[in-house]
């Protein structure tokens, strides 16, 4: 297991007992609360994601009963990581997943999630990030996925019930800093910018990007996940000096972990480009 992957699995287990929530940084709090929700949004961004774009707001997390689904049976267990990464740093990442319902075992450490990532290693041990998508959980509601983030200065899952997503849906989301190393999550939702959080983190105003479907199943209790095709597309990268957004093209320096041509395998789920690197789907490779 990686380092920052152990970082997150201390958040994991703590969450199986209570969980934490944190609200955004300081500097966002010049934003309105978003209120209610609204309906999901009926068309795709217009703007870029900012605290000046038009109904901009930031929200609050909340909590929700915990629901529970029948466990299916073997996948392998630990980690399987689908996507890819930039070998350069980059100011932000943006783009859609597509929401499905997994099949998760409830009060295990399983997940599945689709998200980006924004990450620095500094050193002696120790990496910083802050990822936002989608997650279904074994240890919280499984069968319901949820809006989420996860951040190392709070290290803690935060969820988004006011923004209800269901197997089918799709969610926009945006990670970027505004060059003042205060990193900011947004969703679109309601045909605006909805801030879910924003950290101050020590990785400065450019991090490595990560976009990923990632699936984790529980060492101590083995079982199966199913996990039906996740669509992801239009994910564009922010340049470090400003500018407007780009796309996640095969100019743009890559890792996938595998040679190229190949393509990614790991515990029974495999990926797919469409686009490389910024239209493509990662699930169960029988689906």
């Amino acid at each position: 297991m990686t380092l920052h992957r152990a970082a997150r699995w201390c958040a994991l287990a703590g969450l199986l007992a209570a969980l934490a929530v944190a609200g955004p940084a300081a500097s966002a709090r010049g934003l309105p609360l978003c209120g209610a929700a609204g309906p999901a949004s009926s068309r795709p961004p217009s703007v870029p994601a900012s605290a000046s774009a038009p109904g901009a707001c930031r929200v609050a997390v909340t909590e929700s009963s915990v629901r529970t689904v029948k466990p299916p049976g073997p996948t392998p267990s630990g980690y399987h990581h689908l996507g890819a990464g930039t070998s350069a740093e980059w100011g932000g990442v943006s783009g859609r997943f597509s929401v499905v319902k997994g099949s998760l075992r409830p009060g295990t450490r399983d997940f599945v999630a689709g998200r980006f990532m924004v990450k620095r290693d500094l050193g002696k041990e120790n990496i910083a990030w802050l990822e936002a998508g989608w997650a279904e959980t074994g240890w919280r509601s499984p069968g319901q996925p949820h809006v989420y983030t996860y951040n190392t200065n709070t290290k803690a899952w935060q969820f988004y019930d006011q923004y209800p997503v269901k197997a089918g849906d799709t969610v926009w989301v945006d990670l970027h800093t505004d060059s003042d190393g205060v990193w900011q999550a947004w969703l679109w939702w309601n045909n605006r910018w909805n801030l879910l959080t924003a950290q101050k983190l020590p990785i400065g105003g450019t991090a490595f990007v990560e976009q990923y479907v990632e699936v984790h199943v529980d060492a101590d209790k083995p079982g199966r996940i199913g996990v039906p095709p996740v669509k992801v597309d239009n994910v564009q990268l922010r340049p470090t000096g400003g500018g407007p957004a780009r796309f996640w093209r095969e100019d743009v320096g890559t890792l996938t972990g595998v040679a190229p041509g190949a393509q990614q395998r790991s515990g029974g789920f495999c990926l797919d480009w469409t686009t490389r690197y910024d239209t493509w789907s990662a699930g169960d490779c029988n689906a």
